[in-house]
């Protein structure tokens, strides 16, 4: 049962909770987006980027964290959540998700009531909860979802549907967000806001008047009718579930405890990534952990690589040359990237296809046996192989991944996520076929989160294809290869290792960058004998 913390009015927490406010974190060198700026429902809100949320065996490492917070229409349950991320300060990703969004879909009969303020949306049976568990559930476990969009002026739930994923944080508010056992269930923190009935009512006023084009008269008489029964019945007996009761106003100090929550929570499942996969680059990589140590082979870390002719050869040698002007560097990375995603197409199914041809014989062909194939680039150094793709496959949706270096802590940061439509339903994603694409393997921190990416959505394993110009034989092609088995890994050339040393001024998009050092320098480790910064030299050079 919760009790009335010392000292603190208007707060309730359960006991073992700790109640001392920790400082405030240091200030981001990052602006915040999120201080002067009003929180909108049901959008992934951004301060940086997200951190790997998986272990050196691909799996997720923990749940986001959801916070649950129900009270009375227009007791300040988004003013609590909006408040609850600026006093978190600089925190990876956090979705403010709306029960409001939630209704069902109405005939046109409630429609009509429902512009007659006759209709109760205040009553348990008005929302869908299975769905509203099914995709707070999802978030939760890292998953993508699609959320229903309900809009207020028609009172109908739209067709479209919103695409989430990527949340650090989830608040979930709404009047009912207590009530359901399964909502319940899924909630790391339950809050519920207590308000002054009286308080209340005048913000839904004031609220309905102005943002959803309601009179005065139908407020009061949907009010009396529906609102405040629905918050007797339902929404008040519901608070004994909290875990903390909030006052609707002046309510900072209890914000701040809240907040502090959290953010203890978060530090205890943060994981170095990028270091362990460095230190583990000193390790041998043998798979017999009792002979001595030596190389994996192409076979054993099972890289698909394209047969070495003469003019592969060539190709690479004028792609490594340092002297080479941009114009031949454009030329013939086109040229390279074409063959390897010919190479990567035998990777797809095909099924038998019957034509006729042109002298009217038959003949027994072959065509993609796939409901979807689509190309995901990591930007921006697999950018140079998109040119390949689409030569090869005409029309292919593409989409990209933008993962970059923490300066401070040289982990993998995620910043931004642009994918098909073919992924983003996972329905569609569990029979979809993707090209991913990236300049080289070297470490393998970017691979790793970005098929992890795909993971989430559904993709299969042995799905997805990862086209490539280079590997590092000592890289983290190793870890790689034991943390997702299953994936198609096609590239044009192996070189044997990685070297390390300090660059200045380095792009974060490198994906070989791994820890910081003194000012303006990081640490990083080079492919040799390698392309040099492929990316940069396509588009910069």
């Amino acid at each position: 049962m919760s009790i009335f913390a010392p000292g603190q009015a208007g707060l309730r927490v359960p006991p073992g909770m700790l109640v001392t406010p920790e400082p405030s974190p240091t200030p981001s060198p990052r602006p915040d987006p999120f201080l002067g700026v009003k929180a909108m429902k049901n959008t992934l809100l951004k301060s940086h980027g997200r951190p790997p949320w998986y272990g050196e065996d691909g799996l997720p490492i923990s749940n986001a964290f959801v916070v649950g917070i129900a009270g009375g229409s227009s007791s300040g349950k988004t003013f609590v959540a909006r408040e609850i991320v600026r006093a978190m300060g600089s925190i990876p990703t956090v979705v403010i998700m709306s029960q409001d969004s939630f209704y069902k879909r109405h005939t046109p009969e409630e429609v009509a009531l429902a512009f007659q303020s006759r209709f109760d949306f205040d009553h348990p049976d008005s929302l869908d909860m299975g769905l509203f568990a099914e995709c707070l559930s999802d978030l939760k476990q890292l998953k993508q979802t699609n959320i229903p969009i309900y809009s207020f002026n028609h009172h109908q739930r739209m067709d479209e549907t919103k695409y989430l994923y990527g949340a650090t944080i989830i608040i979930a508010e709404g009047i009912m967000a207590l009530t359901d056992p399964a909502l319940r269930d899924l909630y790391d923190l339950k809050i519920f806001v207590q308000a002054d009935s009286d308080l209340m009512l005048a913000r839904r006023i004031d609220r309905d008047t102005k943002e959803r084009g309601r009179d005065v008269d139908g407020i009061l008489s949907q009010y009396l009718r529906y609102v405040k029964p629905a918050y007797d019945n339902f929404v008040l007996p519901s608070s004994r579930y909290a875990d903390i009761i909030v006052p609707g106003h002046d309510n900072s100090v209890a914000i701040e405890l809240i907040s502090t929550h959290i953010r203890r929570q978060l530090d205890s499942r943060s994981r170095k990534f990028r270091r362990k996969m460095a230190a583990s680059l000193k390790r041998s990589l043998s798979s017999d952990p009792y002979g001595p140590p030596r190389d994996l082979t192409e076979q054993e870390l099972g890289l698909t690589v394209v047969e070495q002719t003469p003019q592969i050869k060539g190709m690479y040698t004028i792609l490594r040359d340092q002297t080479t002007n941009r114009e031949d560097y454009i030329f013939f990375s086109d040229r390279l990237s074409t063959l390897l995603v010919e190479k990567a197409m035998e990777k797809l199914p095909y099924r038998d296809k019957v034509v006729e041809t042109p002298v009217g014989v038959k003949a027994v062909g072959k065509e993609i046996d796939a409901e979807a194939v689509c190309g995901v680039t990591i930007l921006r150094s697999g950018g140079p192989l998109e040119i390949g793709l689409r030569r090869v496959i005409n029309d292919v949706a593409i989409g990209s991944l933008l993962v970059q270096s923490d300066p401070n802590t040289g982990e993998p940061m995620l910043f931004h996520v642009m994918l098909p439509v073919c992924i983003r339903e996972r329905k569609k994603a569990e029979n979809t076929w993707v090209f991913l694409l990236d300049a080289q393997i070297g470490t393998g921190a970017a691979a790793f989160m970005a098929i992890r990416v795909l993971l989430d959505h559904g993709i299969k394993q042995n799905h997805i294809i990862f086209v490539t110009f280079l590997v590092a034989r000592r890289g983290g092609i190793a870890h790689l290869r034991r943390a997702f088995p299953e994936v198609h890994i096609v590239t044009g050339a192996v070189d044997e290792g990685l070297r390390e040393l300090w660059l200045e001024n380095t792009d974060p998009a490198d994906d070989d960058i791994l820890s910081p050092s003194e000012e303006n320098c990081q640490k990083a480790w080079v492919i040799q004998p390698g392309m040099g910064q492929i990316g940069d030299r396509y588009y910069l050079s």
